[in-house]
């Protein structure tokens, strides 16, 4: 798709053309990538490609001009129709789209300002781009720019209670450089916006609020460019225009099922289907198989490059890859299974209730009421509103309930951090927050939603009790012991990603005891090669070196054991440090003093883990061995849009990574 020469008005029919190619490639980017987020992105694609090509005044020449108009996609899981909207402005070739959410693609699962020209704002957590829209909009005053400021949100960011912050801040101030747009499509992830939390009555809310309010048919391309005229005339206050539109616009599959949120056509009869209902001339079938072969090669070939690297980390006789070989096989299963199996089975417990903040099925605490209707009177969903859930679970716990929150990592930790610290920690309340999709291994939605920093946030704070799990099974314990037997805030993290199982339910398990593991031979099943004891009923067996791990890192640190010994003789103590807080300080300390040579592992922030073992190992009492610690971990960085595994190796994450460091420390 060629840019359009803005210097051109475009007719009507031109600009709804237009909206209909880059729904297309859209749709075509998503699929490729097997993720993504199409409901969103094709309801709001009228309104993208009026703002791009008829609306804003910018151009690709001089992306960074002073004067330019701003535009921030707030919902970030949107980036497709910001993406295919840039291109259409001319600022790259449309082409290139198709790399979305591909590892080392500027085109990250949600914007990212720092890869990609045109991006002003990285987004991803949702309720923020309006506030950051209200400060750009005062500094182009400031600089007595004649230039306007767009945000694009969606209906159920509205439940953020940051969003009414910066209104009302947009309405003081008097703002009429600033332009929202809501694309009001009813959907949210959890089903009906009205049902999950209503917003309604969103335009009389915003009036209440000082702004000039814009009712419209957020599909209809003469609607939308008559509210833009009226905004654009509107002086003294903020301008929103609140556009209905239908989530999935343009395939009749699509249109008004919340499913479609988040979930990539499954197969190429799918992506035809769609894309025959959208009739774009331009993205022929032809096109369709010339993109996705772009896209497999840009897979293939970053693939190659960090398998390639990979290999050199740890020259040895055979692959020790996970089910690479005919023995030490290992089952795979996401740790989030565990948490949603245990809730299943305490959940008749009455005093046990959970609160949902939107993403509910993917984390699995509907798991709690899936097959058991009754308890759905304990269920409470709060929307996409994490600091509110927080509260609430607090106001439940004060009254002798056990509130369970659950949300992904970065929003269950990061943005309700004073909730939890001030009102949940400080009153040593009885909440328990599940931390989901923890560590690199979310994989495509990127940085935004890869946590990497929970670990630290947590454990700082007092009365926290602290939980990451090595595989779904003690997931599964884990969860049932910081619920049913820890009184006072718990946090239990846990991911995404389906990773091996390495315990059973015979393996020993004490909320607060590292277990000690040890790989005595090769076995058909690798969950039998090893032997799993309680720290404080191991004996020391004279180790060359231990590797203390937490989370999915257990068994990779598990695989990196085996194949020192194999490969080298070297025999390896792993500490499963399940129990972050309270921490299992005298396993740590024999293994200071035993040992002396120390790798930690974690799927975090380097540091955030590993300096809280090496804060405990340094209070040992003799030093008649040297004390060496090495860390393994995300090298002080965000996250990267690609594939788990991928992102694993390309981050350093792996067993062949632990044991490279391991020989390199014991040289």
């Amino acid at each position: 798709m060629a840019p359009v020469d803005k210097s051109k008005k475009l007719s009507m029919s031109e600009l709804e053309a237009a909206a209909r190619d880059m729904r297309a490639y859209a749709l075509v980017a998503i699929h490729a990538a097997g993720t993504g987020h199409p409901g969103g992105s094709l309801s709001v694609m009228d309104f993208t490609a009026a703002l791009f090509l008829d609306e804003m005044n910018l151009t690709s020449k001089d992306p960074r001009w002073h004067c330019r108009d701003r535009v921030i996609y707030s919902g970030g899981h949107k980036a497709p129709a910001l993406y295919v909207g840039l291109a259409a402005a001319g600022f790259y070739d449309m082409d290139s789209v198709v790399t979305l959410r591909k590892c080392g693609s500027p085109f990250q699962g949600h914007p990212h300002c720092l890869k990609l020209s045109g991006v002003e704002v990285s987004t991803g957590s949702l309720g923020q781009g309006l506030g950051v829209g209200v400060g750009q909009a005062l500094a182009m005053r400031l600089d007595d720019c004649d230039a306007r400021v767009f945000v694009v949100m969606g209906d159920g960011e509205q439940q953020e209670g940051s969003v009414w912050e910066a209104a009302m801040s947009a309405a003081h101030f008097k703002l009429d450089n600033l332009c929202a747009f809501v694309d009001k499509n009813r959907l949210q992830i959890d089903g009906l916006v009205e049902d999950v939390m209503n917003i309604d009555p969103l335009v009389e809310k915003y009036k209440s609020f000082g702004w000039h309010a814009i009712e419209i048919d957020g599909n209809d391309m003469g609607q939308i460019l008559n509210a833009f005229e009226q905004a654009r005339a509107t002086k003294g206050k903020p301008s929103v225009i609140i556009g209905h539109t239908a989530k999935g616009k343009g395939v009749s599959f699509m249109e008004n099922v919340a499913g479609w949120h988040g979930m990539a056509t499954k197969d190429r009869d799918q992506l035809d289907a769609a894309l025959a209902e959208i009739a774009s001339p331009v993205v022929t079938k032809d096109k369709v198989d010339e993109l996705l072969g772009t896209a497999e090669k840009w897979l293939k070939d970053v693939e190659t490059g960090i398998n390639s690297d990979h290999s050199k980390l740890f020259a040895a006789k055979r692959s020790y890859w996970w089910n690479d070989g005919d023995g030490m096989q290992v089952e795979m299963d996401p740790t989030r299974m565990g948490f949603g199996r245990a809730l299943k089975r305490i959940g008749g417990d009455e005093r046990i209730c959970t609160l949902h903040a939107d993403i509910s099925k993917s984390i699995c605490i509907t798991d709690f009421e899936a097959d058991n209707p009754e308890r759905l009177d304990r269920v409470f969903s709060v929307g996409i509103a994490e600091q509110n859930m927080m509260q609430v679970a607090a106001g439940l716990a004060v009254e002798g309930k056990i509130p369970i929150t659950g949300t992904y990592g970065v929003f269950a930790s990061g943005r309700p951090w004073d909730q939890i610290r001030t009102t949940i920690c400080y009153g040593n309340l009885n909440v328990k927050i599940a931390g989901a999709h923890g560590g690199i291994s979310v994989g495509q939605d990127g940085a935004t939603h890869q946590a990497l920093e929970e670990i630290s946030l947590m454990y700082v704070l007092p009365n926290m009790h602290l939980e990451a799990p090595c595989d779904s099974v003690e997931t599964d314990r884990g969860t049932e012991a910081i619920v049913l037997e820890v009184e006072g805030p718990a946090y239990i993290r846990y991911a995404r990603e389906a990773t091996p199982i390495v315990t059973s339910d015979a393996t020993p398990y004490k909320f607060g005891i590292a277990n000690i593991i040890r790989f005595r031979s090769e076995k058909p099943r690798f969950v039998d090669a090893f032997e799993h004891k309680l720290s404080t009923e191991y004996k020391n067996e004279g180790e060359a070196l231990a590797i203390i791990a937490c989370g999915p890192m257990v068994p990779e640190a598990m695989r990196a054991a085996w194949m020192l010994k194999s490969e080298h003789g070297i025999e390896t103590r792993v500490v499963n440090m399940h129990t972050i807080k309270p921490l299992d300080k005298a396993a740590i300390i024999a293994v200071s003093e035993e040992i002396g040579y120390i790798i930690t592992a974690e799927e975090h922030q380097v540091g955030g883990f590993g300096n809280i073992i090496a804060g405990a190992a340094a209070t040992r009492s003799r030093f008649d061995k040297p004390l060496r610690i090495e860390q393994i971990g995300v090298a002080d960085q965000f996250g990267e849009s690609g594939q788990p595994w991928e992102l694993m190796k390309l981050f350093h994450l792996t067993a062949e990574d632990i044991a490279a460091r391991a020989l390199k420390m014991l040289a």
